[in-house]
């Protein structure tokens, strides 16, 4: 890995403002973003993300390549809770092990955003299509874990709710519907209907994201010290198992794609953990699942580790293995 790489990464103002507020935590600073503003951004970034998105799928046509890309996409979704689950069954009882692995099958839309300002900051292209497929692989892990806490659970009555409300519940979960809305807006929308916007949607991007990483390492500080007593087994599954992950992928992606920016954004949607669509899913679908495990885990480890050390790794065995 290139030392120029790495310091272009952890110098990054997005990525400061995140450390800027995990200190501002530990020094016990009164610095917060209102609730209401947090998700306004929040809402921001989903939809900026997904308009650009739509935009670019318009300009493209479905391939053979886009469609393995999209089974790629699938199919990792499906298979990283899988393996994930048995490994956290050494230590953890069946709810953590399956929400957990859900987690960590399913994606994070905010790591795809911070993914693709590195991929802008190195003046290198992904494609449109990349937005469907991070969308398509919220669902899949969501019910992969769910059919493993009902399959090896004890209590064989499964719980209350039907794997049907969890699937609609998937679909339907705010930042995934958000996101495939503004992808189909965005490809319906006309060149000249999509600049009238461009200030709103790209403008501004990059200041919304710097804000809202600054909101997310307020959130990561606080949650710091709920990780630090689950103990060493859990924190270091949240580093080693989506570096593992990553890694893989970046290697893999060279048989569906030659272009570096899709397959450095398939090794971060395989890297990252949901913090988001997960938790509300689990809190319906398993709510003995410990949300203070798995939420410390993918948003105070797993998430600030792809963003300073994961992306320009996972960069550089695409470039190794091009």
């Amino acid at each position: 890995m290139t030392i120029k790489l790495l310091l272009d990464n952890l110098t990054n103002p997005a990525l400061l403002f995140f450390v800027l507020g995990i200190l501002a935590v530990r020094i016990k600073s009164d610095l917060e973003i209102p609730p209401d503003a947090s998700k306004f951004i929040s809402l921001y970034l989903l939809f900026s993300i997904g308009f650009k998105g739509g935009q670019e799928l318009e300009n493209s046509h479905v391939s053979q390549e886009v469609l393995y890309s999209i089974l790629l996409g699938v199919s990792t979704a499906v298979m990283i809770p899988l393996y994930s689950f048995f490994i956290l069954r050494k230590r953890l009882n069946v709810e953590d092990s399956g929400a957990i692995a859900a987690a960590y099958g399913s994606v994070s839309a905010v790591t795809f955003v911070t993914a693709g300002v590195f991929l802008e900051n190195q003046h290198i292209p992904y494609g449109g299509h990349m937005v469907a497929i991070m969308a398509m692989m919220e669902a899949p892990a969501i019910v992969v874990g769910v059919l493993l806490i009902r399959f090896f659970g004890k209590q064989k009555e499964q719980h209350a709710t039907n794997m049907r409300q969890v699937i609609f519940h998937s679909f339907t979960n705010g930042s995934v519907l958000l996101i495939l809305g503004s992808l189909v807006i965005g490809y319906l929308a006309t060149e000249k209907q999509a600049l009238d916007i461009k200030p709103f949607t790209t403008d501004i991007y990059k200041g919304f994201l710097a804000i809202f990483l600054l909101d997310m390492g307020i959130i990561s500080g606080r949650k710091l010290n709920d990780l630090f007593k689950a103990g060493w087994f859990t924190a270091l599954f949240a580093v080693v198992a989506p570096l593992l992950n990553g890694c893989l992928i970046a290697i893999i992606s060279g048989w569906v794609t030659n272009d570096v920016g899709n397959r450095f954004m398939l090794s971060v949607l395989a890297a990252s953990a949901s913090y988001i669509a997960v938790p509300a899913a689990m809190k319906i679908a398993v709510p003995k699942a410990n949300p203070g495990l798995f939420l410390p885990m993918a948003l105070a480890l797993t998430f600030p580790f792809n963003i300073t050390i994961g992306m320009p790794v996972y960069m550089e065995i695409i470039q190794h293995f091009k």
